[in-house]
């Protein structure tokens, strides 16, 4: 079987959106990538931090999962991760509330051995110096490297960000980063540009509007399911990339058009995530339901066009 590192936060959220109002519930990239990527088959493990304060319930509802945890510190006396957030009426926009790094601050991760030979890595939104030293333990490169990351830090650790973009297979960021990241506002430009930092295939995320996928001159384009009910979009681009990096690891593959299957995996399982606050969806959701919307997907963007 095989295996799917995955690097990033395990933490707290409290969150209010125009549909109501959480407290201190399960959050952060990390857990968010590896409930997604648990619906294959592989195995994956969690490099991540958390403080005694962390409920034993949630270390329990990772196991359940299969993901290993060995990788996931536990500081005595330590703090989690913690942020709040409230979004505006449109929930394209937000503005944080709290962040406390807490243990997060002296963070080192440290890679278990039995995932140092892990066929894909996910680095998810974590400082890149932290990204950079899980790479730097790998025992043997990985197939694919996946990185995702924000412009927070664009905004205060650019250079180290680049160091780390030179290093990796795949990024994935919003259409905002990708702008701020390349200094150009055409996507298609923004895109070409971030190839040159490294990167061999370019994903932008745009929310509600799908995403794209970029190699070279190549592009693809995935919808996002047009859904009744958005609760909370928290964590949806996180089990977007889980459910990527997690089809890519299970089908060995990574060719383009195999990436364009794991796009619509990833927008698949997001889809669901936004539909209840924090991971609660992902905690209860059946495979049969993941299959039944993936024909819902397959029959939004299937058509037949005769061409002249």
């Amino acid at each position: 079987m095989n295996k799917l590192l995955i690097v990033g936060t395990v933490a707290f959220d409290a969150i209010e959106t125009p549909f109501g109002k959480t407290d201190k519930i399960l959050g952060g990239a990390g857990t968010f990538i590896g409930l997604s990527a648990s619906y294959f088959n592989l195995q994956s493990a969690i490099v991540s931090v958390v403080g005694d304060d962390f409920p034993q319930e949630y270390l329990d509802l990772l196991t359940a999962r299969n993901i290993d945890i060995t990788g996931l510190e536990i500081v005595k006396g330590g703090k989690t991760f913690f942020w709040s957030g409230r979004y505006h009426n449109d929930l394209n926009s937000r503005d944080t509330l709290v962040t406390e790094l807490n243990t997060l601050a002296d963070f080192n991760p440290v890679v278990p051995q039995n995932f140092k030979n892990a066929d894909v890595v996910m680095l998810g939104n974590l400082h890149p110096l932290v990204q950079s030293s899980v790479l730097d333990q790998m025992e043997q490169k990985p197939k694919l490297v996946v990185l995702d990351t924000m412009n927070f830090w664009m905004d205060c650790a650019l250079p180290e960000l680049l160091d780390v973009i030179k290093r990796v297979d795949v990024i994935t960021i919003n259409d905002e980063e990708a702008r701020q990241l390349s200094g150009e506002y055409s996507l298609v430009k923004a895109a070409a540009k971030i190839h040159t930092m490294g990167p061999k295939y370019v994903v932008i995320k745009k929310g509600e509007h799908g995403a794209l996928l970029f190699h070279n001159k190549d592009v693809f384009f995935a919808p996002a399911l047009p859904l009744e009910e958005v609760f909370d979009p928290t964590g949806a681009g996180d089990t977007f990339a889980g459910g990527f990096a997690g089809f890519i690891t299970q089908s060995e593959n990574i060719s383009f058009d195999n990436m364009k299957k794991a796009i619509i995996h990833g927008s698949n399982l997001a889809s669901f995530c936004v539909e209840k606050f924090g991971t609660e969806r992902m905690q209860q959701l059946q495979k049969g339901e993941v299959q039944e919307r993936l024909k819902q997907f397959k029959a939004l963007t299937q058509f037949e066009i005769e061409i002249e």
